[in-house]
């Protein structure tokens, strides 16, 4: 799941970041409807039935994470984008406790508070100024935004309960989060940037189809089926391992002081927020 940060820093460049979002998502479409034409087919009564559930998982995890990593790459780095799209576990826990009444203990609170002060610090930089004044990165606003829609999307993907398997209701989410994305690709073309289909464009939006698209969402959902959204949400968190390694390799960047204090507070939140209430 990580490269896809490095399509929201490297393929941006080449591609404009809706327009890769919306490509990307009906790409995974293309690939997938194939396979499993047959039993959205057979199971047509149901797609009625669960359309709006449909449309609503595809714009949030399609449109909403998948668009705004890309614009926020224009503006932040790599690091960063990896460090603050690890308080997506700490936004599934709180919708988790408000929607469907999921419990919380006090060490799950201090971790709540700890992880999303450290993801502020990496956000506002170290500088208390820039928190008070308001002056964050456009960027790192929009992973927020990322990590939020992420945090909706998998909370809602399994307590959604579906009459399509994993694959088909995947096809179907791609396809929906697709159509979600088009408006916003339309007026993209006309009012700001215009696509060049080009090589450049062909390798950045199978590699955002397949890597992160395919193989990562669908590995999240098994995950997920198997030990819930708190759990398998926790693995974002590794984001912040990778996002580093790929930054310093691929883009030159510098961990700097402040985002050490900040990723060691949002790990210990993650410790507290995770340990079994006595």
């Amino acid at each position: 799941m990580a490269t896809n940060l490095i399509i929201a820093r490297g393929g941006v460049e080449y591609v404009p970041p809706i327009s890769l979002a919306f490509w990307r998502w009906f790409t995974v479409f293309i690939i997938l409807i194939p396979f499993f034409f047959e039993d959205i087919l057979r199971n047509k009564k149901f797609l009625r039935k669960e359309c709006y559930k449909l449309f609503f998982l595809g714009s949030m995890g399609c449109g909403i994470c998948g668009a705004f990593p890309f614009i926020a790459g224009v503006s932040t780095t790599v690091t960063n984008m990896g460090i603050i799209y690890t308080s997506s576990p700490i936004f599934i826990i709180f919708l988790s406790i408000l929607l469907f009444n999921d419990k919380i203990s006090f060490s799950r609170f201090l971790g709540l508070i700890l992880s999303i002060v450290g993801v502020l610090v990496i956000v506002c930089k170290g500088n208390i100024n820039l928190l008070i004044d308001f002056k964050f990165t456009s960027g790192d606003l929009w992973m927020i935004g990322a990590a939020i829609g992420w945090a909706i999307y998998s909370i809602f993907l399994i307590n959604w309960k579906s009459k399509f398997n994993i694959m088909s209701r995947f096809t179907l989410i791609a396809f929906f989060g697709a159509i979600s994305l088009f408006p916003f690709y339309i007026a993209e073309e006309i009012f700001f940037l215009k696509t060049n289909f080009n090589s450049h464009f062909v390798f950045w939006v199978l590699f955002g189809a397949i890597s992160p698209g395919i193989i990562a969402f669908t590995l999240y959902t098994k995950v997920q089926k198997y030990v819930g959204a708190s759990l398998a949400g926790f693995a974002l968190y590794l984001y912040a391992v990778y996002s580093a390694f790929y930054g310093i390799l691929f883009f030159d960047e510098e961990l700097k002081f402040f985002h050490y204090i900040g990723a060691a507070l949002v790990f210990l939140g993650v410790y507290l927020a995770r340990k079994i209430k006595t």
